[in-house]
């Protein structure tokens, strides 16, 4: 019968099927084979000895959490405490749009912020939407609850941005742990240790302990130029431009009359392992 993984614990994996929970281990071929399943496997196995035969092909796998199967992340975005960054939201984005997971940014901690400077971020932030993207605050949790239904969510972002916190706002009854911020460093402590699936709302929350692999060494820099989704709106004459050194780009040109985000520009530039100070 077909289950889902929902938490591993040493070498069991608790498999969930019509709302019972059944531990399982896994047949011995898959050490053998260097199969590793993951929270979020969907996985064929025996109820009666507990014991999983087959994971069942993957919609998405990721390797730090290793984690699969995922619709949307929400990508946890502190405003304060730890301070606003865009480097790390792109990076959250190219990542998401690679895997074929939709992002929905979230914002935290806006009471903490200055009405002038969150009226630049407000700005900023539309033009995210502009580009497709949903961004919520973490105070709406209507609208969270609402997104959250029929799809498998993750809820990501920079430590100490106030993931557990929100988590406990959605279902108190979970009671996750929520770590201090750290003033003096500015951001928190990571507080989820355990890769866990929750149903709820139907739909399913995975927590994670967060997502530490953003160093993009896994993927090409095409992937990455692909993953900037405005760069499609002013096609450039060169079918597989860089958006680099061409003289006649259209991405560059737009950076330039501002229709693209210059910090989205440089920090596409910084993925794909160009220096740039030297282009400055």
């Amino acid at each position: 019968m077909e289950g889902q993984i929902i938490k591993i614990s040493s070498d069991l994996h608790y498999v969930s099927y019509k709302d019972k929970i059944y531990p399982c281990k896994c047949r011995g071929v898959f050490r053998k084979e260097h199969i590793v399943p993951v929270v979020g496997d969907y996985v064929l196995f025996q109820k009666n000895n507990c014991l999983i035969e087959k994971i069942l092909p993957r919609k998405n796998l990721f390797d730090r959490p290793k984690v699969s199967n995922i619709d949307q992340a929400f990508l946890i975005t502190s405003l304060k405490y730890p301070s606003f960054s865009l480097n790390l939201l792109d990076k959250f984005l190219v990542l998401m749009e690679i895997n074929h997971v939709r992002p929905i940014i979230c914002i935290t901690k806006e009471d903490l912020v200055e009405e002038d400077e969150l009226k630049k971020i407000g700005q900023i932030l539309k033009y995210y939407e502009k580009l497709g993207y949903t961004v919520v605050s973490n105070t709406d949790i209507s609208t969270i609850k609402k997104l959250i239904d029929n799809k498998t969510s993750v809820f990501t972002g920079q430590t100490g941005a106030g993931k557990s916190t929100l988590l406990n706002k959605i279902n108190p009854e979970w009671n996750l742990e929520t770590g201090e911020i750290s003033m003096a460093l500015g951001r928190g402590r990571h507080t989820t240790r355990v890769v866990e699936l929750f149903s709820f709302l139907g739909g399913k929350i995975m927590d994670t302990p967060g997502f530490s692999s953003l160093d993009f060494k896994n993927y090409t820099n095409e992937e990455i130029r692909n993953a900037f989704v405005e760069f499609s709106t002013y096609p450039c004459p060169f079918k597989d431009c860089s958006h680099t050194n061409e003289n006649e780009c259209s991405v560059k040109k737009h950076v330039s009359s501002f229709d693209i985000l210059e910090s989205r520009y440089l920090n596409y530039l910084k993925f794909i392992g160009v220096d740039v100070n030297e282009k400055s």
